[in-house]
């Protein structure tokens, strides 16, 4: 999953009646798993599983109503394709039954800080962990972008918290890091980041950068405008500054476009 040397593409599949692009679209375990097998035929590596959403003002839901919504979806998944699946949570409780149920990886938006018996989880079962960057929740996490240098900030937390979760047994092969875009950041910060992916690239860490149809691509329009080609777009610019895995809602469309992009960076080390 990390060593492959063209971009990795992960699916995102909400089962959530809230989330801000596709929210209660897959909220049944029978649609979400037809979304899940169209987004592997047409080019997922990984597919995302989140049963709460993230989205700016959000309100968390329990870790029992989360692990419902979601370990009956992976268990399914898991019976019809080979895709790596991964758990997007910040509850340990809920990590611990996803991997039970046939997840390999979790993508914690908090980076540890929410429940760090994530950490635990991730050791016990040789398990990815991606650790991202926020700062507040997502319910507030908008009120407060200030930083006093925001690279180097962002940095020490990812690179601190990823230090901290090797100290306590998490492989250090197994951790991907991600900036957190749209996570307590302004419009031109999220850019910034976009811009200096390279500096993330040199802590030998595998970056994964989630930007897909986000409001940093909304906030551009002054109308309620198609937000794909700008998604796949700055996707190119994140893959050709380093990033190594794209989260995105629109499989195909990435794949197609990563296709030439992939192309483009062996010709360039050529």
């Amino acid at each position: 999953m990390i060593n492959n040397p063209g971009t990795r593409i992960m699916g995102i599949l909400n089962v959530t009646p809230d989330s801000f692009y596709d929210g209660g679209r897959y909220s049944s375990r029978e649609s979400a798993l037809r979304h899940a097998v169209e987004m592997y035929n047409e080019g997922a590596d990984i597919i995302d599983i989140g049963g709460e959403s993230t989205r700016p003002g959000s309100l968390p839901v329990s870790a029992a109503e989360e692990i419902d919504r979601v370990c009956p979806v992976i268990e399914m998944i898991c019976r019809e394709i080979p895709a790596s699946i991964s758990i997007d949570t910040t509850k340990s409780g809920v990590a611990r039954a996803a991997v039970t149920a046939g997840a390999s990886i979790i993508n914690d938006i908090s980076g540890l800080t929410f429940d760090p018996g994530i950490i635990e989880v991730a050791a016990e079962k040789d398990t990815a962990l991606v650790i991202s960057h926020i700062k507040g929740s997502p319910r507030d996490m908008q009120n407060n972008t200030d930083y006093d240098d925001l690279i180097k900030d962002i940095l020490d937390f990812l690179t601190g918290n990823a230090e901290y979760a090797c100290n306590k047994g998490v492989g250090r092969n197994k951790i991907i890091i991600d900036p957190g875009i749209g996570f307590g950041k302004s419009l031109e910060q999220n850019y910034i980041i976009i811009n200096k992916l390279a500096r993330f690239t040199q802590t030998g860490f595998p970056v994964l950068v989630g930007l897909s149809r986000k409001s940093l691509i909304g906030k551009l329009y002054e109308n309620d405008e198609d937000r794909l080609p700008a998604t796949i777009a700055l996707n190119a610019a994140a893959v050709l500054n380093g990033a190594d895995i794209i989260r995105v809602h629109d499989v195909k469309a990435h794949r197609l476009a990563m296709e030439s992009i992939d192309f483009l960076r062996k010709v360039r080390a050529d």
